[in-house]
C-alpha cells in the first residue's frame, strides 16, 4: 500500500528535467515537446551514449527553443550503473523511453531509487513494473522518489480516465467502471518490441505478479478487483466490447487501492477493461488473432521475423499521425447513478504519448502534488494536477452523460 511521505531533504539539483533517450523515435518527439513548453525557468538536459547524436538533438531544439542552445548533455548508458546514478543524482526527474524495459530498465529504477529521483517512463510491460515494485519500492519510499511507470497512452488515458470518471460518482458505495478503447492508429515500434518481449515470457510475468500480490500490503478500508469480462454489446457507448488483459486495466485497479482518499473509488471498486468494436464480425476475428499472436511468438524464429517488420526507433510520418485519433469510454455506476465519460486526443502511439510523458515529468517537477514516494501510479502521483495539464495540451476529458 502507498503511504505518505514528507520527501527527505535532498540537495538542489542541476536540472530539472532529463531525457534519457532524445535520439530515437518516441524520444525525439518528447525532446521537441519539453522545447516548447519547459517553463521558461526550467533546466533541462539530454541524457545518452553518443555526444554527437546528443549534440544534434540539441541543435534541433534550439531551432525549436533558443534558450536551450545550451541545455546540459549527460553520458548514460543502461549498463554502466555508475553513469545512471550519476544522470539520477543531477535531476528532480529522470524521463526515460529507452525500451524495451526488461532489457534496458531495471538500472535505471535503481539509480532513481537510491538517489531520490522521480522517475517516468512508457513501459507497458506488467512483468518490468512488478519486478520494480518488488526491487526499488521500498527503497523509493525511504529516499522520497516517485517512481510513476505507465506514462504513455499505456496507461494514463485509462488510469485518469477512470478517476475522471469516479470524480463525478458517489465515493461512500460500490463502483463499477468500464472502460472502451477505440483507434485508428497501428503499434508504435517500440510497443511491438515490448509487447514481444513480454508474450515470450508469459510464466516469468505471472511468476512476478504472483510475488508481488504476496509481498504486497492491502488498505483494510477497501477493496478493487479487475473484471475480465466476457464479449457482448455495450448499449451505452454503441460498441462489442473485446476484454483487454493488458496493464491498463492492472494500473486502473492499482490507484483504486492506493489512492491517498478511500473515497475516491468508493469502499468496493469493479474496473474492467476492453476495446470497443462497432461491428460483430471483429470480435472473433480479434479473439482468434489474440490466441494465435501469443502461440506464434513462443517460437523463437516467428517471433524474431515479426520484430523485423518494425525496427523500434521508427514511427509513422507526420502526415499519418496526423490523421489517427483515440477514444475512451468510460461508463461508471455507483449508488443508482450512472456516468459516460470519454477522453479523446489524436495520435496515441507517438504525438499524444510524447506529449503524456512530457506532462508527466512537467507536473512531478513543478506541481504540488501529494506527499507520496514509492511506486505510484499517474492518478496517485499527479491525479488532477496531470488531468489539468493534459486538457490545457488539447486531451479531452468530457462527460457525454449523467443519470441519477
Amino acid at each position: 500500500m502507498t503511504e505518505a511521505h514528507d520527501h527527505p531533504t535532498r540537495p538542489e539539483r542541476p536540472f530539472d528535467v532529463v531525457l534519457f533517450g532524445a535520439t530515437g523515435f518516441a524520444g525525439g518527439l518528447t525532446a521537441d515537446y519539453l522545447a516548447e513548453h519547459l517553463p521558461a525557468s526550467g533546466r533541462m538536459a539530454l541524457a545518452g551514449r553518443n555526444r554527437d547524436k546528443l549534440e544534434a538533438v540539441r541543435d534541433r531544439l534550439a531551432g525549436i527553443n533558443p534558450a536551450l542552445a545550451e541545455i546540459g548533455l549527460l553520458h548514460a548508458d543502461s549498463t554502466d550503473l555508475a553513469s545512471l546514478s550519476e544522470v539520477a543524482s543531477s535531476a528532480k526527474v529522470v524521463i526515460t523511453t529507452v525500451g524495451p524495459y526488461l532489457e534496458y530498465g531495471a538500472a535505471l529504477v535503481a539509480a532513481c531509487a537510491e538517489e531520490g529521483t522521480d522517475y517516468v517512463d512508457l513501459t507497458g510491460e506488467p512483468e518490468f513494473v512488478d519486478r520494480m515494485f518488488l526491487e526499488h519500492d521500498a527503497t523509493a519510499r525511504k529516499s522520497g522518489a516517485r517512481l510513476v511507470h505507465a506514462c504513455g497512452f499505456d496507461s494514463i488515458p485509462h488510469d485518469l480516465g477512470a478517476l475522471y470518471t469516479a470524480m463525478h460518482l458517489p465515493g461512500d458505495a460500490p463502483m463499477d467502471v468500464r472502460g472502451v478503447v477505440r483507434t485508428n492508429a497501428s503499434f508504435s515500434g517500440g510497443t511491438l518490441h515490448s509487447g514481444l518481449k513480454q508474450l515470450s515470457r508469459l510464466r516469468p510475468m505471472w511468476q512476478a505478479a504472483s510475488q508481488r500480490r504476496r509481498s504486497e500490503s492491502r488498505p483494510s478500508d477497501r477493496r478493487a478487483r479487475l473484471s475480465l469480462g466476457v464479449p457482448r454489446r455495450d448499449r451505452v457507448t454503441g460498441t462489442w466490447l473485446i476484454p483487454l488483459p493488458t496493464i491498463d486495466g492492472q494500473i486502473v485497479t492499482r490507484s483504486a487501492l492506493t489512492a491517498p482518499s478511500a473515497d475516491r473509488y468508493g469502499p468496493d471498486f469493479t474496473y474492467s477493461h476492453n476495446a470497443g468494436a462497432k461491428k460483430f464480425r471483429t470480435v472473433p476475428a480479434s479473439l482468434l488473432g489474440f490466441v494465435l499472436g501469443i502461440a506464434a511468438v513462443q517460437i523463437p524464429p516467428v517471433r524474431r521475423a515479426i520484430a523485423r517488420r518494425t525496427a523500434a526507433g521508427e514511427g509513422p510520418s507526420q502526415e499519418r499521425r496526423d490523421k489517427t485519433w483515440f477514444t475512451v469510454e468510460f461508463v461508471g455506476a455507483a449508488a443508482g447513478k450512472t456516468v459516460h465519460t470519454r477522453v479523446s486526443g489524436g495520435d496515441p502511439g507517438y504525438t499524444e504519448t510524447a506529449k503524456m510523458l512530457a506532462e508527466s515529468a512537467l507536473s512531478l517537477a513543478f506541481d504540488d502534488n501529494p506527499h507520496l514516494a514509492g511506486q505510484l501510479t499517474t492518478a496517485t502521483a499527479m491525479g488532477e494536477n496531470l488531468i489539468d495539464r493534459l486538457t490545457a495540451a488539447g486531451m479531452t476529458f468530457e462527460v457525454l452523460s449523467y443519470t441519477a
